[in-house]
Parts: C-alpha cells; structure tokens; sequence
C-alpha cells in the first residue's frame, strides 16, 4: 500500500469512527418510531437544508453527473435548470405546505401525505403499493452508492470493489441502524459541507492545470469540437425535445420520499425558509463546480477506467500524496451520504407504512434497515451497472409515481382514493417500461415528462366532490 493510501485510510479510519460514535450518541435520542423516522418534525435549517442538499445529489453529482459532462459536453448542462427548479419548486413553492400539513396531522413519511383523506381498504391498498414502489428503487438506489464506494477504494486501496461495496455498507449501516434520522441528518450535514468545499477546490485547480477559461475553450474546440454544442449535434425538435428531456429530470424530485421527509421533519416555516437557502446556494456551486471538472478533465491526461472516475483521477493528478489523502477520504465517505437516509426511508416503508402492529416499533425500523442494506449488498456484486443509470432510473420512476399525487394533494383536488392508487400504479409502470424499451439517456423527453400525463388527467378528472379537508388518515 502506497504512503497515499495510508494517509486516506488512516483518515477514513477516523472520520468513520466519529460517524459511528455519532450514531451512538443519536440512539440515545431515538427514543420513538417517530425520533427513528423523521426527527420529532425538529430539525433546524442548517441540518436540514445541508442534508437535503447531500442526500439528494453526493454520488450522483461527484461521479455521475461529472461524468456524463465528461463524456458528453456542455449538452449535459441541459440537466441544471431543471435539477435547480427541482430545489426551488420543493422549497419553495411545496415546501411550506408540505411542512406545515406534517405537523397539523403528524405524519411521519411521505406515505402518509399520499395516502392522507383515504380510510380502511382503500387506504390500505395505497400504502403497500407506495411502499413496494419505494423499496423496489430504493435497492437500486443504495446499490449505486454502494458501488460508486466500491469503485472509490478499488481505485486507490488496489482492493477487489466488492470488499469496498461490503466495508461501505457495514460502516454507513452500523450508524444509520443505531441512530435513524437524527444520525443520518447530522452526518449528512457534515458530508454536505465536505462536498460543498472539493466542489470549488478541486474544478478550480483542474481549470488552472488546464490553463484557465480561454486555454481550456481553445483546446476543447481543436480536440473535441461536439463537446462545445450546446445542443449535442441535434437541431430542430430533436434539439429541443433532447434539452426539454435533459431539464425534465428535475420533474423527478417531487417523488423522492428522503427528500420530501426532509422539508417535512423542519421545526418551522423560518427554519425551512433558511434551509431552502442552504440548499440553494449548495446546488448552484457543487452542479457547477462538478461540470467545470468534467470539461477541464477533457484536456488533462487523467489516468481512469471509465468516466465516473474523472474526480478521483483528477485529484491524484494535481495533489501531492497528503493532500490528495484527505480529499479522498473525504470524497469516499460523501459518496455514502445518500445510502444513510435513503436507508431510513426505506425502513419507514416497512415499520411505519405497512403497519406491522406487534412490531412497530424503533426496534423493527431498526432490523428492517439492517434487512434492505443486506438486499442493497447482493444486488451491488451481482448486477453492476453505472451509476448515473441506477440513480437516473429510481429517480425518474419514484418522481412519475407520487410526483402527480404530491401536486394534487397541494392543489386541493382531493383525488377520489381510486384516481391516486390508479395514478402512482400508472406513473411507475409507464416511466418502468420506456426505461426498459425506449431508454435513449437523460435526453428522452417521453421517459421524463410521458409517465406524468396520464396520472394527471387522471387525478384531476376524478376528484370526490365535497371541500378538501386532510386529516392523518
């Protein structure tokens, strides 16, 4: 083992310790299902909107999203309007009711506001189809972070991944189990911060190796001239149905139960004002400062296997050992933040959700989240594919499923129960079956705004006729 990777283990080593140590400490303050699951409904704008940032991107945003820029060009920026609008739209324009609504009727998961207004069968038939919605991707979800850990340490630890996928699982589920929401919250935080300063350390010195702005311009255009077309080499329709499909990725941030929980668990409306700023102003860096990287790594000679390893490539190229050392063992424990809360959604699904009477409790949250990671593990060796793929396709499934059910609850439709089980069934099922047989990449616009339409119309034209009037179901 090189002096560098004595340095990064020796950092992770320490880090991790403290995550652990912080679980611990949070367990003390899981005291309900309700502490496990959401925090009490108590977290202050700093937490939450550092978390929401961290949770909602890490991996993705590090290697994915560099990646594709990578691969692809400025056509990829296409994605940030729509990723940006996403942030604004949840926060801001949800965001106050969707908190204001978990506290005036309790709820604890995004379940809960899904199936609000709904009573026994119909009721019932809602939450187990949401719920096996939800676990289904969110195994596909955790196995990407897992495997973006993976490829992380065999890069720099000359380690199999697999033993790399098996050590990030154990450490982030260790925390995760003991602590639940108040451990995942906290320690995304962290992680968010940590992202937030390589975002604009790392592209910074990538753009000065590559001999700034106007030297790094001239050599994309001798070099790699379609990298520099703002639409990819398509003109007419084609163009504008490829952006409008790269935008409309961020159609798939109203279906994400971690993200949706986390505007839910604010103490207030001033603390959730607060965090929408956070995360805000950490989207706009870290997006940008991630494709500055994908362009700048264009011109230099980064050694990788593939392109989602550009970050860890560039790093080894222009930091010495100790330097280079801790930004990894930085990097390789933010790529495992998303895993954490996606974990305890995951588990709410199970304890909460499906309502196992005897055994609701913060134990059976607990043995659940030990349960799916296991899963998440075995689906992680035994079907590896990209990372940017997996994420793309949970998150463009979950959005088209309970996206159109979160903008009718907040319309005050007051969908018949029949119109929204019938809407989630038929957002997912479309957005599973273009992805399977008309899959193109993140510019197909029919995969991302197709499986929205039909559980619109559907939501709108079956509406109980009597005043909406939400109540905890």
């Amino acid at each position: 083992m090189t002096s560098n990777s004595q340095t990064i283990l020796a950092i992770l080593v320490t880090y991790h310790s403290c995550l652990i140590l912080l679980g611990l400490w949070a367990a003390r303050r899981a005291q309900t299902n309700e502490d496990f699951l959401i925090g009490g409904r108590n977290l202050n704008g700093w937490v939450a909107g550092f978390s929401y940032a961290a949770t909602s991107s890490s991996a993705w945003v590090l290697m994915g999203f560099s990646g594709f820029v990578y691969a692809t060009g400025l056509s990829a920026l296409w994605m940030l309007p729509g990723i940006w609008g996403g942030y604004v739209f949840a926060w801001v324009v949800l965001g106050k009711q969707l908190q204001q609504r978990a506290h005036q009727y309790n709820y604890v998961t995004f379940t809960d506001f899904i199936a609000a207004d709904t009573v026994s069968h119909a009721r019932r038939r809602i939450v187990l189809a949401s719920s096996a919605m939800i676990l289904f991707c969110f195994i596909f979800y955790i196995s990407a972070q897992l495997l973006a850990s993976g490829s992380a340490m065999k890069t720099y630890f000359d380690i199999p991944s697999w033993h790399g996928i098996l050590l990030a699982a154990l450490i982030v589920g260790v925390y995760s189990v003991l602590g639940g929401f108040w451990a995942v919250s906290t320690t995304d935080m962290i992680q968010g911060i940590v992202i937030l300063v390589i975002a604009i350390l790392l592209p910074l010195a990538a753009l000065v190796e590559a001999g700034g702005p106007v030297e790094l311009w001239a050599h994309l255009k001798q070099d790699t001239p379609g990298h520099l077309d703002i639409f990819g080499g398509r003109a007419g329709l084609t163009a504008t149905g490829a952006a409008l499909g790269m935008a409309g990725i961020g159609l798939g941030t109203f279906g994400q139960p971690q993200l949706m929980t986390r505007i839910m668990s604010v103490k207030n409306d001033k603390e959730r004002r607060k965090a929408f700023k956070i995360a805000m102003s950490w989207s706009l860096i870290v997006f940008s400062g991630m494709a500055l990287l994908g362009l700048s790594a264009r011109v230099l000679p980064v050694s990788m296997d593939n392109a989602e390893q550009i970050l860890f490539g560039t790093t080894s190229l222009l930091f010495p050992n100790i330097i280079a050392g801790l930004v990894m063992a930085a990097l390789l424990s933010a790529v495992m933040s998303t895993v954490d809360s996606i974990l305890v959604a995951s588990s709410a699904s199970i304890s909460h959700d499906i309502k196992f009477q005897l055994v609701q409790s913060v134990l059976m949250s607990r043995i659940a989240a030990a349960g799916l990671m296991v899963l998440a593990v075995g689906i992680s060796l035994s079907a590896p594919t990209s990372i940017f793929e997996r994420v793309l396709f949970a998150w463009t499934a979950l959005g088209a499923a309970f996206g159109p059910v979160l903008f009718a609850r907040l319309a005050r439709w007051r969908p018949h129960p029949n119109a929204v089980f019938l809407a989630m069934m038929t957002g997912f099922f479309v957005s599973v079956a273009f992805n399977q047989y008309l899959y193109a990449g993140p510019s197909n616009l029919y995969e991302r705004i197709g499986p929205w339409i039909c559980p619109l119309f559907l939501l709108y034209v079956w509406r109980l006729e009597t005043p909406a009037e939400q109540h905890d179901g």
